[in-house]
């Protein structure tokens, strides 16, 4: 089988008319079939070329012509398809192919980055979360301002996690007033349209889709003191300058009294806990400003009958995490002259950055389409998805958010996160 090029035309579609008999031509051009009848009649098919019907022949040679017209872009709009060359308003189109060239958790996140004027807000990173959009930015203060999402020609305001991205054939975001005439005012905001995949004509087709990815702190990290023995130094310096220029110390009883405050509570002007071990007699910090050469790291404590060893901490690296994404997509799609489904099975299992904060999904679809008669056509799309998450407390404040417990947490301060992180040392250290 050649193009108009005298080219083979690799994986066409030779199906025998009204059977489920079917090949695909191979690397050559070629295909084969056994068992035939000279009656029987071959239905040729291949993207971008014209659908041919020709007589069984023992040796043939078939040259397929261009379809100008399938070559044409479509767009998905209210009633149905319609060459974008013929389309007046403003609209853009995401393709599987770029779907899956990236990994997102949804399908909205594959919008992120490839429609220009689609702006996107992002309030989380978490696994399960979902961009807001704005197609044609904030056209009321009080009303609604999000875009009108149409799932497979129905109007969706379901879960966004539900939706496999593997199963999307396309999607269409309709960004001007050709909105309103397509749509009302629903499409006031704009419109998002959302395609899925559907069974074809030809061989049954199986096809596994496997990802994997590490996610990691993007955010970038101000300079701030990391070394606990440089804190140290510079909050005893911040005590001392006070008590000589502030309360007019002199410089042996600033010293002295800077060091003492250095081992009280943070109520008290203190660090609450210091983790480095002072030799009895000595100062903590020298009249050099400079910690003591002779304290050694790690300091045990005493605390309702247990001894506790507190450690230095980097509490950034404390609580983020380099974490692992994998997913896995099954799919299977066969069909014939009146029938055609495509069946698809997912899994994803996605870590957050941070410690239990994780989003695991199983998905499975199943769309099928059958012509009954010429004037009849039936079909069902049926969707399951299960999925199960777990997200830090984000919208928190003070002590329960621990975003902001991290960025302002000293390296030499022990919280309750260290003070698990103890327990678990000296446990280890019992055993």
């Amino acid at each position: 089988m050649l193009d108009e090029s005298q080219i083979p035309v690799i994986g066409a579609s030779v199906l025998v008319k009204g059977t489920q008999k079917g090949q695909i031509t191979d690397i050559d051009g070629n295909f084969y079939f056994e068992g035939l009848k000279k009656s029987d009649v071959l239905v040729i098919s291949y993207v971008g070329m014209k659908k041919q019907e020709v007589g069984v022949k023992s040796v043939m040679k078939v040259v397929l012509q261009a379809d100008s017209e399938l070559l044409d872009e479509v767009l998905v709009v209210a009633f149905g398809e319609q060459k974008k060359s013929s389309f007046t308003g403003s609209a853009a189109v995401v393709d599987s192919k770029k779907l899956e060239s990236r990994q997102v958790n949804n399908v909205m996140g594959a919008l992120e980055g490839n429609v220009a004027g689609l702006q996107a807000f992002s309030a989380s990173g978490s696994p399960d979360a979902s961009p807001t959009f704005r197609i044609r930015g904030i056209s009321s203060i009080n009303a609604g301002k999000d875009p009108l999402i149409v799932l497979d020609g129905v109007p969706y305001d379901g879960d966004w996690n539900s939706i496999n991205p593997s199963d999307v054939a396309s999607i269409t975001v309709l960004k001007d007033a050709a909105s309103n005439a397509l749509y009302g005012a629903r499409g006031a905001n704009g419109v998002i349209i959302i395609t899925t995949k559907k069974g074809a004509q030809g061989k049954a087709t199986v096809q596994l889709d496997a990802k994997w990815g590490v996610s990691s702190r993007a955010l970038q990290r101000y300079e701030t003191i990391d070394d606990p023995r440089e804190y140290i130094e510079t909050y005893y310096q911040s005590l001392y300058n006070y008590y000589t220029n502030g309360r007019g110390m002199s410089a042996s009883a600033a010293h002295s009294t800077a060091n003492a405050t250095l081992f009280k509570s943070s109520a008290e002007g203190g660090l609450g806990y210091l983790p480095f071990t002072v030799p009895n007699g000595e100062y903590l910090i020298g009249t050099n400003g400079r910690l003591n050469p002779n304290t050694t790291i790690g300091n045990r404590v005493y605390n309702n009958g247990k001894v506790y060893t507190i450690m230095p901490d980097n509490w950034i690296d404390e609580a983020y995490r380099n974490s692992l994404r994998q997913e896995y997509n099954l799919s299977l799609t066969a069909g014939g002259d009146r029938s055609q489904f495509y069946a698809s099975f997912g899994f994803l299992d996605a870590d957050g950055i941070v410690v239990n904060n994780n989003f695991r999904r199983y998905t499975a679809r199943l769309k099928a389409s059958y012509k009954a008669f010429d004037w009849l056509n039936v079909g069902g799309n049926v969707n399951f998805t299960r999925s199960i998450s777990n997200s830090a407390d984000e919208d928190a404040t003070g002590g329960t958010n621990i975003f902001s417990q991290v960025a302002n947490m000293a390296p030499s301060i022990l919280s309750i996160f260290g003070m698990v992180k103890v327990i678990f040392t000296v446990m280890r250290m019992d055993q």
